[in-house]
């Protein structure tokens, strides 16, 4: 048995426990996972407040001129590595185990946020833009990135294969609070960051060499906390039951579940991993297609590029103090997410989706119609929140609890990590093509994310299954039938 199982099995260990199961030892257990989500959302929004700063001390590149397309990849360079992060995580999933994979994504979010704030590191003259400092600081930020593809696969698989299932969806739901609540405390240090010169005459001077580089280290404290106490957490049972190691995942899902229900669940687990290995096809095509819908839906209905450029979009309305209003909306967002983490097990997965996405499109058509008619300040502001508030009780959250209660187990890593990968493709395609669509047009650009929402709607209304109060092996049962 592992030294993990052993410390977590006797810290948490009394007769009663061994009866009903201990929730302190899932709290602690999800929470350090958790940890690993808002890692996800620091370093996915960093960037909004760093971008402004950042393009101004390459644009001073003596070797090179520094395009808006050069910064357009940029600031979404991160997301090639999310891409690769998501692309390898069912493997590194499946052959190291969630709990290393996860300890690898925290690593790699050290690395990255010391060396974006220092990309000059063994070859280049510090606070002189080049070219090839430039290649450097992208290649730190993709590492970050492939920290926040692993994260994004695997934290929400993790909690999934722990949880029970009357918890499920309500404890995944935690995953997406923390990434927003990771978004918000960035938001806030990046304001902080900047009102700490805000007396000093030179601080456009000072953002421009030093403030943004502040804004990457900061993520060093979270990402090392994490990749110290992943290590403690046990690793996942039906990893465990996957790999013969019955006896190990016996002692978590005591510790969770209680002994009797325990060996119920180990039953179940082992019923539908039989097999370890089976096709990514195994359970039709259909499963797998709407995995991964679900995961392009959540990025082209754009919420993703007013997060990341929330400060220019505020700046554009006329909002004068845009980094204060973008903290704002940063906490609508986490109070909004809260409305799914205690509403999920009791509304369900679909109902939450629909009523968002309808929300979502009203919001996105209000700001579009304000850039062609004349309407008072106030209203596009309202409609961007009322757009982004709508996403976060129903898409970010949801579409995270399908992705890791959808799939069957023997095949839960690989069609996660296509899914994930998916996700973070599409993210990348609105990232990058945002800035030209909204400079070109701001009518089309929300009327476009509008319509979208609609059809996300009727997508998730015509397909998508509902899972609350399913366990994982309910699902395998569930898509097997599509097989016949």
């Amino acid at each position: 048995m592992s030294p993990q199982i052993i410390i977590f099995a006797r810290l948490f260990n009394n007769d009663m426990y061994r009866q009903k199961g201990n929730p302190v030892y899932l709290f602690s257990i999800v929470l350090v996972a958790v940890i690993g989500g808002l890692l996800f959302g620091y370093d996915t929004a960093v960037i909004s407040g760093a971008e402004k700063g950042l393009q101004a001390f390459f644009k001073g590149a003596p070797d090179f001129n520094y395009t808006d397309g050069l910064h357009g990849f940029t600031s979404s360079s991160a997301l090639i590595g999310c891409i690769i992060g998501a692309f390898i995580s069912g493997i590194l999933a499946s052959s190291l185990g969630r709990k290393k994979t996860l300890f690898v994504a925290g690593v790699l979010f050290l690395l990255s946020a010391l060396g974006s704030y220092f990309p000059e590191f063994l070859f280049f003259q510090k606070g002189v833009p080049t070219k090839g400092l430039l290649v450097a600081f992208n290649l730190y930020r993709i590492l970050g990135g492939i920290g926040v593809g692993l994260a994004s696969a695997l934290c929400p698989m993790y909690i999934a294969e722990v949880a029970p299932a009357s918890k499920k969806g309500k404890l995944v739901s935690w995953n997406q609070f923390a990434i927003i609540f990771g978004q918000l405390v960035v938001y806030f240090v990046n304001y902080l960051i900047i009102r700490s010169h805000a007396n000093d005459p030179a601080v456009v001077e000072w953002t421009n060499q030093i403030g943004w580089r502040v804004m990457f280290l900061s993520e060093a404290v979270p990402a090392g906390l994490f990749a110290l106490l992943i290590l403690a957490v046990p690793e996942t049972p039906r990893f465990l039951v996957l790999n013969y190691r019955d006896e190990e995942a016996l002692t978590v899902l005591s510790n969770i579940n209680g002994e009797a229900k325990a060996r119920e669940i180990l039953a179940e687990i082992k019923e539908t991993a039989v097999e370890k290995k089976e096709s990514i096809l195994s359970y039709g095509l259909m499963v797998v297609f709407i995995g991964c819908m679900l995961s392009v839906f959540q990025q082209i209905i754009g919420i993703n590029a007013v997060l990341y450029f929330a400060p220019r979009i505020f700046e554009s309305m006329g909002v004068s103090n845009n980094m204060l209003f973008t903290v704002i909306m940063g906490v609508i967002n986490i109070s909004f997410t809260l409305v799914a983490v205690f509403t999920v097990e009791k509304i369900g997965r679909k109902p939450l989706l629909i009523t968002g996405s309808l929300g979502m499109a009203l919001g996105a058509l209000g700001v579009a119609l304000s850039n062609v008619a004349t309407l008072p300040a106030f209203i596009p502001v309202i409609s961007i929140m009322l757009y982004s508030a709508c996403f976060m009780f129903s898409w970010g959250p949801i579409c995270w609890v399908y992705i890791a209660e959808l799939f069957p187990n023997t095949i839960r890593s690989e069609a996660t990590a296509i899914a994930v990968a998916f996700q973070w493709i599409f993210n990348f395609i609105v990232s990058s093509t945002f800035v030209p669509m909204y400079n070109w047009s701001h009518f089309f650009a929300y009327a476009l994310y509008g319509v979208i929402c609609l059809v996300a709607a009727l997508f998730v209304w015509k397909l998508v299954p509902e899972t609350k109060g399913k366990t994982l092996e309910d699902m395998t049962g569930f898509w097997r039938k599509f097989t016949i």
